[in-house]
């Protein structure tokens, strides 16, 4: 909103200074001073209101070190990370922008659906919250919506150089560039980056090619199912990472902060013809909401590391993932959430190998064997006697590891 006024003074009234609200990376910084500023002073006012509700934390027996200290602490903080990434965004963010509006509705979808958990678990008296089927159907629902739109929408395109041997006269929709007088033109192809490869754009309707002729207007029915499989897989990796204090809040920022850098350079014309890389026009407005986003992680840790003041619940687990996954969609990047995301991915594997190698152990030999002493993963080296820091701190370094050789695929291949 202050994006359109500050727009309005400068062009009406030549106001001065109000210029720098079109450069998105002043009106990035101005949004993560924000989104931190609110989680950390009115965090502690929602940590409080939660306690006064006794909106509590119950505690299972799993025979873990400092277990029953946790039981009673607020949870829902959730609302922390989705009120301080939401108000910084409807203030500098341009409110238009189709990738702005589909992270607001992922932040919102995914947020209901933590809350009814969490309403459900507390309010109700009921361990088990919202039966599993009811998420995975808001899941799969988000993933409709997102995959639709973003094959659908007329504004979510890439744009691609045309070589100097083209005839430029026959194409449509030509852009050029001011600076060097390169030539690009709109593409609505369904395209991904394949890491670590040279010629690393990959088109989605190449697997369904042998459909016949009009195959490539075929490809959202491969598209949207991948779609809805990403966010699914996200939403549950994030979800199941939210075990330990800071643990979740600290390795989302991270992942965070290097999907914004991405989403930066992928908007902007010059760095994305100096990396090489696919040109995504209005993804560099993303980058207000990410920042937004990860200050709202930072200053939730504030209060969320050890020992924990609040814990996030599924309101603030499921809307991290769901959001990390779109982000990841827009920008093209998918391909790479196995590396980027590989926290999330171990903690996601360790609970289906641990379940599949149970079962089947028990099915062959009469007795349930296991891999891990307890799953996820974090709770394995709890149960070595690790202390949460350590392991929370560990995690957050493989983490970091695991971002820098993202970033590094801008260039290797």
């Amino acid at each position: 909103m202050l994006y359109y006024l500050f727009d309005y003074l400068e062009k009406t009234y030549d106001m001065p200074g109000a210029g720098l609200f079109e450069f998105i990376t002043f009106r990035a910084s101005l949004a993560v001073i924000l989104s931190l500023f609110i989680a950390s002073v009115y965090g502690k006012k929602i940590i409080n209101y939660l306690r006064k509700k006794q909106v509590g934390e119950s505690i299972r027996d799993l025979g873990l070190q400092g277990q029953n200290e946790k039981a009673g602490t607020p949870t829902m903080g959730g609302i922390i990370i989705i009120l301080a990434t939401l108000i910084p965004v409807l203030l500098f963010a341009k409110l238009e922008n189709i990738y702005v509006i589909l992270l607001i509705v992922t932040t919102l979808w995914m947020g209901t659906i933590g809350f009814i958990d969490d309403y459900i678990k507390k309010f109700k008296n009921d361990k088990q919250g919202l039966p599993g089927k009811f998420k995975v159907i808001g899941q799969v629902g988000l993933g409709l919506f997102v995959g639709a739109t973003m094959y659908f929408h007329p504004d979510i395109v890439v744009q691609r150089s045309i070589p100097e041997t083209e005839n430029k006269a026959s194409l449509t929709e030509i852009v050029e560039k001011d600076s060097k007088s390169t030539f690009y033109v709109k593409d609505k192809a369904m395209l991904t980056t394949i890491p670590f490869v040279k010629e690393n754009e990959f088109n989605y309707s190449n697997l369904i090619s042998w459909a016949g002729e009009n195959y490539k207007s075929y490809v959202w029915l491969i598209f949207i199912p991948i779609v809805i499989f990403i966010i699914t897989a996200v939403s549950n990796g994030a979800n199941l990472t939210d075990g330990i204090d800071g643990l979740a809040a600290g390795t989302s920022a991270i992942i965070g902060l290097t999907l914004a850098l991405f989403a930066w350079v992928s908007g902007n014309v010059i760095f994305s013809d100096y990396l090489n890389i696919m040109y995504i026009p209005n993804t560099g407005e993303m980058t207000i909401f990410i920042t937004a986003f990860v200050g709202a992680l930072i200053g939730f840790l504030w209060y969320n590391t050890y020992p924990a003041q609040v814990f996030m619940g599924d309101t603030g687990s499921l809307t991290i993932g769901g959001i990390i996954a779109v982000i990841a969609i827009a920008v093209r990047k998918e391909l790479l959430i196995p590396i980027l995301c590989g926290i999330f991915l171990m903690e996601n594997l360790s609970v289906v190998l641990q379940v599949s190698w149970f079962k089947y152990t028990k099915k062959k030999f009469g007795e349930g064997r296991r891999i891990f002493r307890m799953s996820p993963l974090h709770h394995h080296y709890q149960i070595r006697g690790f202390h949460e820091s350590k392991i929370v701190t560990r995690f957050w370094i493989v983490g970091i590891f695991l971002a820098v050789i993202t970033i590094v695929t801008l260039k290797i291949r």
